[in-house]
């Protein structure tokens, strides 16, 4: 029988994020995923302070979560 379950990248998530995180911290900047993730925190804040419901500092962290998640898997 053949194992018809997806086979998933996330198994390393948290690992990987600490390393890009702590990257980051170091680098500031110059860090390949600096700007991107900053650039969704951004948008995130925006976008919240549109929203009635969400808060801007719940959609900073959300925008630059999904940022940094598509920073670590494409």
């Amino acid at each position: 029988m053949e194992n018809k379950e997806p086979q998933h990248q996330d198994h390393d998530l948290v690992s990987d994020a600490s390393a890009e995180i702590k990257g980051m911290a170091k680098q500031g900047l110059n860090h390949p995923s600096t700007k991107p993730v900053l650039t969704g925190a951004a948008v995130g804040a925006i976008a919240a302070g549109i929203l009635p419901v969400v808060t801007w500092p719940l959609g900073l962290v959300a925008g630059a979560g999904f940022m940094l998640y598509k920073r670590l898997r494409p």
